[in-house]
């Protein structure tokens, strides 16, 4: 535990705080830090489709949040709304028919999934792999749905990218519970389960690039646009490319996902973001690139070696150490820079939204903690800044080995302490 004055840094308390600990998602904080630290407030996450004669041609540089389901429904914005933007600007220009389809998801290195992670754990959302050209979280959500004793099942969005076996059972009492199993061939999958009415889940896909590629072949066909060759993968030089479109996203849009909504794929983005920008040739981000720069970032906060350990960037890896005394110096950082509106936004509110908003709903509280919290199996960790009569105070609590939902409990009241005695 470790808790300062946020104007003089005076510390206030603090127990073990040069310990370094499993954060689990408390890493975003220092991912999404060190990525304002080294791209800046104004930095876009860019997408572009252009013409190379008559191939289309898709250039991702690593946003995390093209198709994102929260981030569209935030913005009013229809599911196909991108898609749709594509083939009018087909269109628009005369384009009825195009040859090949060449996704380049160079930006970032073709180690799309960390050494680190639950090996069980990879067809969950929270595990998905990270492209350089990423799409609907990675993700397809599949349903189903009991009709009359045969369960039928269905992908959103709907696709023949994955091949489905279904293994789920129709019954007539009892609760619904699906979930599924990868093969050994690529996006091979077999759904299993029991199913009395509805039930659904999200599963991570594997290839996002060419999974991106394979719906935009499919929505061209169904729009009339008639593809003669073939999907492909592979780098291209960008300067020769026709722009037909752009799409961009802030970095303040995935950082609110990232710390708001906890969304790991935001935060490994942007640990590669960083790696692929310092790049002479902007390509290739990777772990290991992210991983010496946030150190470095670290290290100018006079945190030292000892503090800390970068494996990835959602915490989802339980190799990551940070100290309370690390998030703490990060937390301050950001506190007094210029980045502190942006970061502060990407906060989750007590009471109110994100993951804490279940917590700290009384009016004593709610709205006057922002914060990050983290949780993997045995690890429950909360760092943030409290609003007090007395001003405000930037604290971290991280615990390790923690076997009872007791935890959690603690930390918030730790918290609550804070704001009591001020």
């Amino acid at each position: 535990v470790k808790i300062i004055e946020a104007a003089t840094g005076n510390t206030v308390y603090e127990h073990n705080a040069h310990q370094a600990m499993t954060p689990a998602s408390n890493m975003k904080l220092a991912i999404s830090a060190a990525a304002l630290q080294y791209l800046g407030d104004d930095y876009e996450f860019t997408t572009t489709f252009g013409m190379l004669g008559d191939t289309l041609v898709v250039v991702g540089r690593g946003d995390p949040l093209l198709g994102d389901e929260i981030t569209n429904a935030r913005l009013g914005r229809d599911a196909n709304w991108l898609f749709d933007g594509i083939i009018n600007a087909l269109k628009a220009v005369g384009i009825n028919s195009i040859s090949d389809i060449v996704i380049d998801s160079t930006f970032f290195d073709n180690n799309r999934v960390h050494t680190n992670w639950p090996r069980g754990q990879l067809n969950r959302p929270y595990a998905c792999e990270v492209s350089g050209l990423n799409y609907n979280g990675n993700c397809i959500r599949i349903t189903a749905t009991n009709v009359s004793g045969r369960v039928n099942l269905q992908l959103e969005p709907l696709t023949a990218y994955l091949d489905i076996k279904n293994n789920v059972k129709a019954i007539s009492k009892g609760g619904s519970a699906i979930g599924s199993f990868r093969n050994t061939g690529v996006n091979n999958i077999t759904v299993h389960g029991k199913c009395r009415k509805s039930a659904g889940f999200d599963v991570a896909i594997e290839r996002p690039g060419g999974f991106f590629g394979f719906l935009l072949a499919e929505r061209l066909k169904a729009a009339g646009i008639v593809i003669n060759g073939q999907l492909m993968e592979k780098h291209v030089n960008g300067q020769r490319v026709k722009v037909l479109k752009e799409y961009s996203t802030p970095i303040s849009q995935v950082l609110y996902r990232c710390n708001k909504d906890s969304f790991g794929l935001a935060a490994e983005c942007l640990l590669k973001t960083i790696s692929a920008q310092a790049d002479v040739k902007k390509m290739n981000g990777s772990w290991q690139g992210g991983r010496g720069l946030i150190s470095q970032y670290l290290n100018s906060l006079s945190v030292g070696d000892d503090e800390f350990y970068i494996d990835d960037g959602s915490g989802l890896s339980r190799e990551n150490k940070l100290s309370a005394n690390a998030i703490v110096r990060i937390l301050s950082n950001m506190y007094k820079s210029q980045h502190w509106p942006i970061f502060k936004e990407s906060l989750a509110v007590a009471g109110q939204d994100g993951t804490v908003r279940k917590y700290f709903r009384d009016r004593r509280y709610s709205g006057r903690i922002f914060g990050k919290t983290g949780y993997i199996n045995g690890v429950r960790t909360f760092s943030g800044i409290c609003h007090t009569d007395n001003g405000e105070f930037i604290f971290s609590i991280l615990t390790n080995n923690s076997r009872t939902s007791k935890t959690r409990k603690a930390i918030n009241d730790i918290v609550k302490a804070v704001i009591d005695a001020n």
